[in-house]
């Protein structure tokens, strides 16, 4: 048996690691200077951090894709988060790269969504001035709500781990957050979306199954061997051209047929109502804000979408019940 410090865990990685990994000693550190673990990297702490946090449990009850699903076997934010983690570290591990880096981003990269999955960010937006990004709220999450006291490394790469954000993440294994992310949940909503009978089977596109297999297993193998062995051409974290057209082509189809599909848009203006009608009466109501949820000096709108953005989808939809239907004795 061994014991292994941290001192010589950070050499390690130096001898270890590829010259593009991040190397924990070298972190740009946190927003408050903390003593080093006598064990653990900067960046394991971080994985740790965010595991045992509020924000990552409640991703437990919050939609993937399918709202209130029947069955027991349907993804849900938590069950994406750990596909994501287990992609994007075996994509590290191949590339020498930073493993816990990646774990600590690909773990926390979702903690800002709110209930109802992406219909959140659409239902708040029009509420706010701006944009409402999930992850930006991500890490207005891990740094006020709950603050972690993360390393500028995990915050940054769960700012930029969604590809409509500019600039995009400063390092390699922000990068593969972002790819992790897309195989992940292409791979799984396309199976989610077989079970639920929203598509059959031979209604996937051919140019996916010629590339990338048959099955979910074969699917997510081919598209982490294509970032890896792209990656390790290029000299930086990248997937083959080929690949990634015939990923944007499902992505494309996935959106026609499953996420725009006419019966989801019936349940995304529901659950815009349940999130709006919530921001609206939170925002009348800003004592009814618990302040564990909020910061102090937040301004009522911004306590009422702290608030309804950290719930899960059954608080959301039990508060919603409990303020707007009506009783036997109205």
């Amino acid at each position: 048996m061994l014991q292994r410090r941290r001192p010589e865990r950070e050499h390690l990685e130096h001898e270890l690691l590829a010259d593009a990994a991040t190397k924990s000693d070298e972190s740009r550190g946190r927003f408050e200077e903390e003593e080093a673990d006598e064990f653990r990297t900067a960046f394991e702490r971080d994985r740790d951090r965010v595991v045992h946090s509020k924000a990552f449990r409640r991703l437990k009850h919050k939609t993937q894709v399918f709202l209130n699903p029947d069955g027991d076997h349907f993804v849900t934010r938590m069950t994406h988060t750990i596909h994501v983690n287990q992609v994007g570290r075996a994509m590290a591990r191949s590339l020498g790269l930073n493993e816990d880096l990646t774990e600590a981003i690909c773990l926390a990269h979702d903690v800002g969504h709110s209930a109802f999955g992406h219909t959140g960010e659409d239902a708040i937006s029009p509420l706010v001035e701006g944009e409402w990004i999930h992850s930006a709220h991500g890490v207005r999450t891990v740094e006020l709500l709950e603050p972690l006291n993360l390393t500028h490394e995990v915050l940054d790469g769960i700012r930029a781990h969604s590809w409509r954000v500019d600039p995009p993440p400063q390092t390699p294994e922000g990068w593969l957050c972002r790819y992790a992310d897309r195989i992940a949940y292409l791979t799984h909503d396309v199976s989610d979306a077989l079970r639920a009978g929203v598509l059959e089977y031979h209604d996937l596109p051919v140019r996916a199954l010629t590339t990338f297999g048959a099955t979910s297993r074969e699917w997510i193998g081919t598209m982490i061997g294509a970032v890896v062995e792209a990656s390790y051409r290029e000299g930086r974290v990248v997937m083959d051209s080929d690949h990634l057209g015939v990923m944007s082509e499902l992505r494309e189809f996935m959106f026609e047929k499953v996420y725009l599909r006419p019966d989801a848009e019936s349940q995304k203006e529901k659950s815009m109502l349940i999130i709006q009608d919530l921001v609206r009466y939170f925002e009348a109501h800003p004592h009814e804000v618990p302040d564990s949820y909020t910061v102090a000096d937040a301004d009522s709108l911004t306590r009422a979408v702290d608030y309804v953005a950290g719930m899960t989808d059954r608080f959301a939809m039990h508060t919603h019940d409990r303020l707007f239907r009506p009783t036997l004795l109205d």
